[in-house]
C-alpha cells in the first residue's frame, strides 16, 4: 500500500503553528539570530541550561505557573511551579557547593521518575557540574561501566537502588565520594557511606547565583545504549539548550498554555532533552508519570491531565494499537492537538492509526544521542507522509551520502539510498565521546557528521529511514532495509510487531527472516505463517521474507528499539553480548 499523504494535522488551524512557513523560516534562519530567543545569564555572564529552564521564568510573570505535575505510582500528585523548581534546584546546587563539587565534575542520578531526579538535574546544571542520568532498571555492571567511564563523583539514588546496584561496586569506583539517598529518612542512616539528601536539602539555602557559564562548558553526559561493545559517553554543552528550546517550539509545536507529556525516562536522552529541558524552557506544564506503561493508565492521564501535546515512542504506540480504537474511544481525548513519536522509525500504519484513533496523525521525527536534539521532523503546518522522518530543522543541513574508497564523500540524488549525514555546526551536536577521541573523529568525514543510519530523500525534500548501516541485509544482489519489510508486515491486521534480520544463506548470501508478535486473541499457526509470507511477497517481491517465526514479544531496548542484533544472535546461536539495555521480556 502507498500510504496517502496527510496534508496537515487535522485541527492545526485551531492554534497557529509556531513554524507556519517552513521554507521561509529555513531560508532566513541563522543560529546567531536564534540565540536571541534565549535570555542568557544576567550581566552577560554566559548561557546556562537551568537558567533558561527555570530561573528565567521564576523571575517573571510565569513564576507561579505550573511547571511540573508528578503522578506517583501510589496515586500521589505533587505540583511544582517554576518558582518552586527554582528554589529547590538552588538548594541542590548549594548542596553540591557544600560538598565542594566543582565545574565539570560528574553528578550521576540513578532513580525512577521521581521529582528529586528533575531537581538534581537542574541543580547540577546550575552548579556547572556534569549531569548524567542512569536508567533505574540497569543492573550493577552497566551502572559500574557508565559511572567508571564518567568518573562519577556524586550519585543521587534511593536506598533500595543503592543496595541492589551500587553498594557492591564502591571499591571499584574510587572517584565516587558522595552517595545522596532520596527519601531515605531513618532508612538512609542505616546505609554506610551515604548521606540523606532530604536533610542536606533542608539545611541548604534557597538562594543561589549561577556562576558564569560559557556556552561550551560541559553540561550533560548521555551514554549510547551499548548494544555492541563498550558504551559511549556523548558530551553535550550548555549551548545545546538553544536546540532544545527551538525544537520544542518548531518540532513539538509547544505553546505557552500547553500541557505536555513526554513519556520517555530521563535515563535516556529523550527523557532529558524533551522530558526536562525543552518543555521548561518553553514555559509549559509538563506531566511526569512514575509508573510504567499500562494502556488504561496512559489513556486516563491523557484525559484527566488534559494533555495537549504528547511525545511518545513507536513501541508504546504499537502496544496501544494492539488494543484497537475502542479502548481509546472510552476516554475524552479532545484536548490532544499534536502527537509526536521518537525512538525508532514509526511505521506508516501507526501514523495513520493516530489520525483514526485520536483525530491527529503521529508526527515522526529523527535524531540521535549524538545530535542532542531533534534534527529532522514532521511539522504541524506541513503535510505528513506516513513513514517519513520529515524535513530538516531550520539551521540543519542534511544529505544522503556515500563514502568513497579514498575517504571522500559523495552526496546522492533524490531517491538514491545512502548514509544520512549532517553538516556540523548545530549547537546541540555532541562535543566528543568521553575518553575516546579516536572513536569521535571516526564519526566525521568530508565536512559531514556521518550518522550510521541509511536513508533516502525524495523529490519533495522528505527523508526516509531505511535502516542502520550494520542492519542492512544483502540478498541475491539486493540491499534490503529491514524497516521497509517490517512496515509491510505491520500492515497485516494480525501483526502487532515485526522484526527482520538477514540469515546467512550459501546461495543468496543472506535471506530475509521475519519475527512476528501477533495481536491479542490471534493464535499462531501454519496457515497464518503462510498467509503472512504470501502477503509480504505480494507487496515486496524479491525482498520479501523467506522465513517467518512467531514470538510472544520481540526483544527491545528499554528505550523501545527492537534489538535485531539479539534476534540474529539467538537465531544463529551466537553470543548475545551486552544485555544491559534489554527490556524485561514477557
Amino acid at each position: 500500500m502507498r500510504w496517502q499523504t496527510i496534508e496537515k494535522s487535522p485541527g492545526a488551524d485551531a492554534l497557529a503553528p509556531n513554524l507556519a512557513d517552513y521554507e521561509r523560516t529555513r531560508a532566513g534562519f541563522s543560529w546567531a539570530e536564534a540565540r536571541g530567543e534565549l535570555d542568557g545569564l544576567p550581566g552577560g555572564r554566559g548561557l546556562n541550561i537551568a537558567h533558561e529552564a527555570v530561573d528565567h521564568h521564576a523571575a517573571g510573570t510565569r513564576r507561579d505557573h505550573l511547571a511540573l505535575r508528578w503522578l506517583g505510582a501510589n496515586g500521589e500528585v505533587r505540583d511544582f511551579s517554576y518558582g518552586r523548581l527554582a528554589e529547590l534546584s538552588n538548594r541542590f546546587a548549594n548542596v553540591l557547593q557544600a560538598l565542594k563539587v566543582g565545574k565539570g565534575e560528574g553528578v550521576f542520578a540513578l532513580t525512577g521518575r521521581i521529582p528529586e531526579l528533575y531537581v538534581a538535574a537542574l541543580g547540577t546544571l546550575k552548579n556547572g557540574s556534569l549531569f548524567c542520568p542512569l536508567f533505574s532498571a540497569f543492573g550493577p555492571e552497566p551502572v559500574h561501566a557508565r559511572m567508571s567511564i564518567g568518573e562519577a563523583r556524586v550519585l543521587v539514588t534511593t536506598p533500595a537502588l543503592y543496595r541492589s546496584r551500587v553498594a557492591g561496586l564502591r571499591e571499584r569506583l574510587p572517584r565516587l565520594e558522595h552517595v545522596l539517598l532520596v527519601g531515605g529518612g531513618a532508612a538512609a542512616q542505616d546505609v554506610p557511606g551515604t548521606r540523606d539528601l532530604d536533610s542536606l536539602m533542608a539545611g541548604a539555602s534557597a538562594e543561589f547565583v549561577i556562576p558564569p557559564t560559557d556556552p561550551e562548558d560541559w553540561a550533560l553526559l548521555h551514554f549510547t545504549s551499548g548494544t555492541t561493545g563498550r558504551p559511549k559517553g556523548a558530551i553535550h554543552v550548555h549551548a545545546a539548550v538553544l536546540v532544545h528550546h527551538l525544537t520544542g517550539r518548531y518540532a513539538l509545536d509547544l505553546h505557552p498554555e500547553d500541557v505536555f507529556w513526554c513519556t520517555a525516562d530521563p535515563g535516556w536522552v529523550t527523557g532529558t532533552s524533551y522530558g526536562i529541558i525543552a518543555p521548561l524552557t518553553n514555559g509549559v506544564t509538563s506531566i511526569v508519570d512514575e509508573e510504567e506503561f499500562e494502556p488504561e493508565r496512559w489513556y486516563g492521564i491523557l484525559q484527566d491531565q488534559k494533555v495537549t501535546v504528547w511525545y511518545t515512542a513507536p513501541t508504546a504506540i504499537r502496544m496501544l494499537m494492539k488494543y484497537g480504537d475502542e479502548l481509546a474511544r472510552h476516554y475524552d481525548l479532545s484536548r490532544l492537538r499534536f502527537l509526536a513519536s521518537v525512538g525508532e522509525p514509526l511505521n506508516p500504519e501507526a501514523v495513520v492509526w493516530g489520525a483514526e484513533a485520536f483525530g491527529h496523525p503521529f508526527h515522526d521525527n529523527w535524531w540521535q544521542t549524538e545530535t542532542g536534539g531533534i534534527m529532522i521532523s514532521n511539522y504541524a503546518a506541513m503535510a505528513v507522509k506516513p513513514g517519513s522522518m520529515g524535513k530538516p530543522l531550520p539551521g540543519v543541513e542534511a544529505a544522503v551520502v556515500r563514502r568513497r574508497e579514498d575517504g571522500g564523500i559523495d552526496t546522492l540524488a533524490p531517491g538514491e539510498q545512502g548514509e544520512l549525514a549532517l553538516r556540523p555546526g548545530w549547537p546541540s551536536m555532541f562535543r566528543g565521546y568521553l575518553h575516546e577521541e579516536a572513536r569521535y573523529e571516526k564519526c566525521f568525514a568530508g565536512g559531514w557528521y556521518l550518522t550510521g543510519d541509511l536513508a533516502r530523500c525524495d523529490e519533495d525534500g522528505y527523508f526516509w529511514f531505511v535502516g542502520r548501516a550494520d542492519d542492512l541485509i544483502k540478498s541475491s544482489g539486493h540491499l534490503i532495509g529491514p524497516f521497509e519489510v517490517e512496515s509491510v508486515l505491520m500492515e497485516h491486521p494480525a501483526v502487532a510487531e515485526a522484526g527482520v534480520i538477514g540469515k546467512p544463506d550459501p546461495m543468496a548470501g543472506e535471506v530475509v527472516k521475519a519475527f512476528v508478535a501477533l495481536k491479542p486473541g490471534i493464535d499462531p499457526d501454519e496457515a497464518l505463517r503462510r498467509e503472512l509470507l504470501g502477503f509480504a511477497r505480494k507487496r515486496l517481491g524479491a525482498v520479501a521474507p523467506r522465513e517467518l517465526d512467531f514470538q510472544p514479544s520481540l526483544p527491545k531496548t528499554r528505550s523501545g528499539k527492537i534489538m535485531r542484533r539479539l534476534l540474529k544472535a539467538r537465531e544463529l546461536g551466537l553470543p548475545e553480548g551486552d544485555l544491559s539495555t534489554l527490556e524485561a521480556e514477557k
